[in-house]
């Protein structure tokens, strides 16, 4: 081991303390208070030493950012050699940064908002294997390690999906996202095997290290296969339709597992193969197209919805294909940058949305749901700290400058107007839309006359400060934390967020920039639809002018209120004859042949025992003749006189 790796070689830590903690939870805590100390100490410990990591990091020259940290050794067998091992370098110090650090603030949050619920410590346990799992998935310096990883995050958000159970649709809601990431897993699992077939590998060095003539023959069908395994875990069109119904778990999950972490897993894997991305155009182009038509398709069934936190899912679905359409036109950065911005303000809008429901859980009559925007209105007094931390969440995934999404947003942007300008409209589209629906979600939830009766408005309270504390700190960096990747057209130099990644994605042709007049000019014009979209939203919900009602025809309303029917047309043609082949061959091969068989089998072993237990008289006398029987029949076949 060298100087370097030695000097790291304490993150195997970063993921081990999580895992700490969920067995300490699971077999040696019984007191729910304590379950949320523990989970908290250990995510704060990794978080810390994801910073001691980061700091080092910066240390060292460009060239020397990237360390392989063997923990041991795996899978040693003929040509295959698998270690444990984790990769430091620039991208999976962001990610660690991220998972730890907006997960950590997830955790405290969590005490307050799951602190009174019967299961918390299993709750509790599940979190933190959760946060083990995306761990291992990011830092892993190889793709069985990754692999590992991609299969634990998505076991614990069946978990945590499913987490009350005792309701059906949070059963069949977590059932569906393990059905429908195991479609996307198929196919990364494919990819994985191509790749070892022809690089001799799966460790991240090897493969990218190798002749591209050697892989150029299943290039393309790599990446592809990686891609569906991104799309899946990603929630991209047409394997979107398991996050919006992920919001029947616990809102700390939504905020963590399905804006934060998880749902990014794609992104960073398609990020992390851009070496073998790079090498193949089609697989570039299906990426910025998916991505593309996700963004649009999601923020336009998001315009009409109106359970809070399904506005949300649709539109972190809407946000991840902004990332993929950044990493498809070759702007990897951007992508990420939009991943990291993204963590802050989508995981507090979750957060803030579950500080709504919360205080009106407790508050509603019984019969109205907490989560229905038509059962709000008027918040903004009652619950100041959750609103104005809202309020700066919404600005920032808008796109308003100077806040957090402005700046990835419009790096995303100016790459695609550059090497895709078709897909470019749709992003300006999309962001247009973003706005609008963000802002009907804020207006119908705290703007406005409340939709609330005078005995439920009295019994709405702001949630407790373990719950506001994290909505004030993501808050803050929803504001400023765009300010790390300040585009050169302000200041030259200052993008600090891509001179860090730089090294990473060092290899890849340098990217197009156009004029600072042209950058500019496209700036304005997307603060200038951003701005339109708001304007919008005030106009129709707090104004009260019914301009779209006469615009937009029924039809579309109900395409976008009804999502497209995308699970209707499911059921009807792969869920529904899926079922019909599995009730046939119940009948037929389960009930009929297998049960059959057995059946059949022990009735002839009844029947036999029937027909010889008439033998068994308990009468000696009748024992004695059928020996004499017996012997006589024996002599005679002997002497010949019943044979030849």
């Amino acid at each position: 081991m060298n100087h370097m790796t030695e000097s790291f070689s304490y993150v195997w830590l970063i993921p081990f303390l999580p895992l700490l903690g969920a067995f300490i939870n699971v077999f040696v805590n019984r007191n729910p208070r304590v379950s949320g100390m523990i989970a908290c100490a250990t995510v704060a410990a990794s978080f810390l030493l994801a910073l001691g990591v980061f700091f080092q990091l910066i240390g060292l020259p460009d060239g020397e950012r990237s360390v392989d940290v063997v923990v041991y050794s795996w899978i040693t067998t003929g040509t295959f050699a698998v270690d444990v091992a984790f990769l430091v370098d620039p991208l999976s110090t962001v990610m660690m940064l991220v998972v730890t650090g907006v997960g950590l603030l997830i955790h405290v949050y969590s005490i307050g908002y799951m602190g009174k619920d019967a299961c918390c410590v299993r709750y509790f346990s599940y979190l933190n294997l959760f946060m083990f799992a995306m761990l291992i998935l990011v830092m892993g310096n190889n793709f069985l390690l990754m692999f590992v990883g991609w299969e634990g995050v998505g076991l614990c958000s069946y978990l945590l999906i499913g987490f009350w159970c005792e309701r059906r649709s949070a059963a069949n809601a977590g059932m569906k996202a393990f059905v429908v990431n195991r479609i996307g897993d198929f196919a990364f699992i494919l990819g994985l095997l191509l790749i070892f077939l022809y690089a001799g590998s799966l460790t991240y060095a090897d493969v990218f290290a190798a002749d591209p003539a050697v892989l150029a023959p299943v290039i393309t069908a790599i990446t592809l296969l990686l891609f569906v395994g991104a799309m899946g875990k990603s929630a991209q069109v047409p394997l979107h339709v398991w996050l919006p119904d992920a919001m029947e778990g616990p809102t700390p999950v939504s905020a963590l597992i399905h804006a934060a972490t998880m749902v990014t897993a794609g992104v960073y894997m398609v990020a992390r193969c851009h070496v073998l991305f790079a090498q193949s155009a089609t697989a570039m182009t299906a990426v910025a197209v998916v991505g593309a038509v996700t963004a649009i398709f999601a923020a336009y069934i998001a315009l009409t919805q109106y359970d809070i936190k399904r506005v949300l899912a649709y539109s972190t679905v809407s946000q991840l294909g902004y990332m993929f359409l950044a990493c498809g036109v070759g702007y990897f950065t951007a992508g990420i940058f939009h991943l990291v911005t993204h963590a802050f303000f989508k995981a507090l809008l979750f957060m803030g949305a579950g500080s709504v429901i919360h205080a009106l859980e407790h508050a509603l009559e019984k019969g109205r749901d907490p989560q229905d925007l038509r059962n709000m209105g008027g918040l903004r007094d009652l619950m100041p700290v959750t609103y104005k931390s809202m309020l700066l969440a919404t600005l920032a995934i808008a796109g308003i400058a100077p806040f957090a999404g402005f700046f990835s947003k419009d790096l995303i942007l100016l790459g695609a107007f550059v090497n895709a300008p078709a897909l470019w409209l749709v992003g300006l589209a999309t962001g247009a839309m973003t706005a609008f629906y963000m802002f009907r979600l804020l207006f119908m939830t705290f703007g406005g006359e409340t939709r609330l009766s005078r005995d439920e408005t009295e019994k709405v309270r702001e949630s407790s400060r373990v719950m506001t504390i994290p909505l004030v700190l993501l808050a803050v960096l929803s504001t400023v934390g765009g300010f790390i990747g300040i585009p050169h057209v302000f200041a030259a130099g200052m993008d600090r967020f891509g001179g860090f990644l730089a090294p990473v994605f060092s290899g890849l042709p340098e990217a197009q920039v156009p004029s600072a007049s042209v950058e500019l000019t496209l700036m304005v014009l997307t603060l200038l639809l951003a701005a339109a979209g708001i304007w919008g939203a005030y106009t129709v919900y707090i104004r009260g002018n019914s301009i779209f009602d006469r615009l937009v025809p029924r039809a579309l309303y109900t395409l976008s209120l009804e999502k497209f029917y995308v699970d209707e047309i499911y059921d009807t043609l792969i869920v529904g004859p899926v079922r019909k082949i599995a009730r046939g061959c119940w009948r037929i091969l389960d009930s009929a042949i297998i049960d059959g068989g057995l059946t059949l089998a022990a009735l002839t072993v009844r029947s036999m025992g029937n027909a010889i237990r008439y033998t068994q008289t308990g009468v000696v006398q009748n024992y004695a003749l059928i020996m004499v029987v017996g012997a006589l029949v024996v002599f005679a076949y002997i002497t010949g006189f019943l044979g030849p």
